[in-house]
């Protein structure tokens, strides 16, 4: 089983007067994101979004901000089809907690089970303590935590609290999410040494961590395999950070011990061949249009891994 973890970078189908289309790999916030020209723009970072897909060719793929199921379908028939990718029959993407609306989704060439959502958990669901000052009626996950069986794996599909505007709020409510994952986990799988489970998904965990700990300590250490440590440590990265030149890796899997020593040779990659020549750490062939710094894929790179013979 393949399977792949991708940020797609805020992607949204759009209705206006000129007809649908997908927004491009871009902030919310970027000048110049309106009217043919940016549009044209869109189009490419979106074909080699599908690219990237289709490179990865993995069974399974969890994605990040993707807006909604029709978002989802829209790209899938319209870009990632023609990519040359072999069809995604079960796609899931629930609504979760963004106030933009970027969803967790999934998309799998095997069934999958119970597809769930977690967007609506709060501490006290979970068993577990709230911050000081925070509402105690505020959902743990500030985007979503979509679980589901796709064969012998569970999969937990995450995208957690980014590390800004305040970078220890942004901690506690990450270290938050990371013992909510855990409880899940824990809840699910109580008294089994023999699970199989995989974490992966958008971490949001930055480059330079300001305190001791890692906000997604309680995920590691004996609890699971970060997978990624499985690579040569110059090549664990997947995100740039133009303005500051900070390369970091906030896209992770964690599998569960018996997972792990199952596989104990199998190790990701990452797939950064659509990203910006802006990224220049990256010295190998980039996709076709490709730009300095758009049109890109993602400013992310995707995760893929392979359990031969799972």
């Amino acid at each position: 089983m393949r399977i792949a973890t991708f940020n797609v970078q805020n992607m949204r189908l759009r209705r206006t007067d000129d007809g649908v289309h997908l927004t491009g790999a871009r902030d919310m916030d970027e000048p110049a994101t309106e009217g043919p020209a940016a549009r044209a723009v869109d189009m490419i970072d979106r074909r080699l979004t599908a690219e990237i897909l289709a490179e990865a060719d993995a069974d399974v793929v969890g994605l990040q901000e993707v807006f909604d199921r029709e978002t989802l379908d829209y790209f899938h028939d319209r870009y990632l089809l023609p990519a040359g990718a072999a069809p995604y029959p079960h796609r899931d993407c629930l609504p979760g907690n963004d106030g933009r609306g970027f969803d967790v989704a999934l998309m799998s060439r095997i069934a999958p089970k119970a597809v769930e959502s977690h967007a609506t958990l709060t501490p006290s669901l979970l068993g577990l303590d709230n911050p000081s000052g925070r509402n105690p009626d505020e959902p743990v996950f500030r985007r979503d935590c979509l679980s589901a069986d796709v064969g012998p794996v569970t999969l937990y599909i995450c995208h957690f609290k980014a590390p800004y505007p305040d970078p220890d709020v942004a901690w506690r409510a990450r270290r938050l999410e990371a013992l909510a994952v855990r409880e899940l986990i824990e809840k699910r799988f109580a008294g089994r040494d023999d699970a199989y489970w995989l974490i992966l998904g958008d971490l949001n965990e930055p480059g330079r961590e300001e305190r001791s700990e890692r906000a997604i300590a309680p995920l590691l250490g004996g609890f699971s395999v970060d997978l990624v440590a499985r690579m040569p440590e110059a090549r664990q990265w997947s995100y740039h950070l133009e303005e500051a030149d900070l390369y970091s890796r906030p896209d992770a899997m964690l599998a569960s011990p018996a997972l792990a020593s199952d596989f104990p040779d199998t190790k990701p990659r990452f797939l950064r061949r659509g990203l910006g020549h802006d990224t220049a750490r990256f010295d190998g062939e980039r996709l076709e249009g490709v730009g300095y710094h758009r049109p890109h894929a993602s400013d992310h790179a995707a995760l893929v891994i392979e359990f031969e013979g799972l």
